[in-house]
């Protein structure tokens, strides 16, 4: 067969939804952070022409918002689920930390990216109220456990809450899931938080 005249193959269009979109916007937000990101930064990551990508979403900002959203919703829907509705103060605390944990590890790319926000566009600093609404709720359940008596009340309730979110917030630094053992695996981590924030690191003598 004559090949001197056949026409190279075309390259195989890559193609999108708006969710994996976001996981490559994601990766990249991360990495250059989002005031270094341009749209034509995020194209050639996804492999698509710029006029491609504004197909799919209107600006990178939008996609900032989409991708916060996967962060910041399942967040507060943690504070309308039953365990953190009902029972003990202590109970619904740890409740609640539990599920953040469990969070953090099912949505970690988009939880890390809240974390790194600096409030310099409008979506910014809507996460940032999200974030400080969130605190507050966490304050609240501390400040009543303490009045129930189930934590020490000589540490003022949002201190408190602060170096909880913190101890949590700090395993978007290092922690790497293992997805073959995902449930098990985070079981174990929401446990160990559960442990060192409520029980302390001092092992108990007979």
């Amino acid at each position: 067969m004559d090949t001197a005249n056949t026409a190279p193959a075309s390259p195989e269009r890559r193609r999108y939804d708006v969710d994996s979109l976001l996981d490559v916007a994601v990766s990249v937000f991360i990495a250059q952070g989002y005031d270094g990101t341009s749209m034509g930064d995020l194209a050639k990551a996804a492999r698509l022409s710029k006029s491609s990508l504004y197909h799919h979403v209107d600006s990178k900002e939008h996609l900032l918002r989409l991708a916060l959203d996967r962060a910041v919703d399942p967040l507060f829907a943690i504070t309308q689920e039953p365990g953190s509705l009902q029972g003990s103060a202590i109970d619904r605390l740890e409740f609640v930390v539990r599920r953040m944990v469990e969070v953090l590890v099912e949505r970690l790319p988009f939880v890390t990216l809240l974390l790194r926000i600096r409030g310099n566009t409008d979506t910014e600093r809507w996460a940032l109220d999200q974030r400080r609404e969130f605190d507050r709720f966490m304050t609240q359940l501390v400040a009543e456990a303490a009045v129930e008596g189930e934590v020490r009340t000589d540490i003022d309730p949002a201190l408190t809450t602060r170096l909880v979110f913190g101890m949590v917030n700090s395993l978007v630094e290092w922690y790497v899931p293992d997805r073959r053992r995902r449930a098990n695996e985070t079981a174990k981590l929401a446990d160990a938080v559960l442990k060192i924030a409520f029980t302390g690191l001092r092992a108990t003598r007979p």
